[in-house]
């Protein structure tokens, strides 16, 4: 005998884009977001019965998120993503939960002849900021916001010793290093009663991105970091005591290498320890270093 233990399906890579015209200002704002929806409730019978009266079309929920992004804001993310969650839920009484995933792609506003064009931007990094909103019948919204594929590197700053010397290990200790990872911080946020929660919080979601940026930023560039995992608690800390409705933070940070070339070969010419200058970029493998922090 066998049963079916866990089902969920939705609509993926939804591509959506929103301006907002001021035409008493001649100016515009643009967004852009892929979507992602996916459902769970009573829809057993759609995979043991071939059943698909309890089946809400996926193409159904892709029209959903276009209408409901012309007749609601789509900014901050955390409000639209908790609106298109709780639509579903709402509507379909067989619906228990709907987990809904926003990307958002960057366009800043280009500067010409010294002066932010009205219409005009530009994409200046793979940066995104991303949201997850769950909203589950009887229990409320459930939202994490997110810094993704954000790239950082410094040059100096970092060191990495004393850790353990066994007969694996091959490794040098070095008291300053490159170090160079690509950002993914997630913070995760009081569950929110039902959307009218949400709405009243939506000035403090941009508040907290900016601050959340902020912090990892300065904190990668300030901090002497002894490693990425002390200094990415540093970071979460910080977060944490910035942002009161936040419940927990995390950071997945890989550690992006840089070795050094040894060109004695040529005419003994110094390359390494702080002769050091070419370096070689390391794709992989790679250090995956990742933490959660909680109240």
């Amino acid at each position: 005998m066998v049963k079916l233990s866990a089902a969920r399906y939705g609509k993926d890579n939804i591509r959506v884009y929103k301006v907002y015209r001021n035409n008493e200002a001649g100016t515009q704002e643009v967004i852009e977001m892929t979507v992602g929806v996916l459902l769970l409730g009573d829809i057993e019978t759609s995979y043991t019965q071939a059943d698909n009266s309890v089946v809400v079309a996926t193409d159904t929920m892709k029209n959903t998120v276009y209408l409901l992004a012309k007749q609601h804001p789509v900014s901050p993310p955390e409000l639209f993503g908790s609106i298109v969650a709780s639509h579903f839920v709402e509507t379909y009484k067989h619906i228990h939960s709907a987990q809904v995933k926003v990307i958002v792609h960057k366009w800043t506003r280009m500067t010409v002849d010294g002066k932010l064009h009205p219409h005009s931007f530009l994409r200046d990094g793979a940066d995104t900021r991303n949201v997850e909103a769950v909203a589950t019948e009887g229990k409320g919204v459930d939202v994490r916001s997110a810094i993704a594929g954000l790239l950082v590197l410094k040059s100096t700053g970092s060191a990495f010793h004393g850790f353990i010397r066994d007969e694996y290990a091959t490794l040098p200790e070095v008291s300053d290093r490159i170090l160079s990872t690509e950002v993914d911080c997630g913070w995760s946020w009081d569950t929110f009663t039902n959307l009218k929660d949400v709405q009243a919080a939506v000035p403090k979601f941009d508040d907290a991105w900016n601050i959340a940026k902020t912090i990892t930023l300065e904190t990668f560039a300030k901090d002497e970091s002894a490693s990425v995992q002390n200094t990415m608690y540093k970071m979460c800390e910080q977060i944490l005591s910035a942002v009161p409705m936040v419940k927990t933070v995390d950071y997945s940070l890989p550690n992006k290498h840089y070795f050094e070339i040894d060109l004695s070969w040529y005419n003994g010419l110094k390359n390494t320890g702080k002769d050091a200058e070419v370096y070689a970029p390391q794709s992989d493998p790679n250090g995956l270093i990742q933490c959660t922090v909680s109240r």
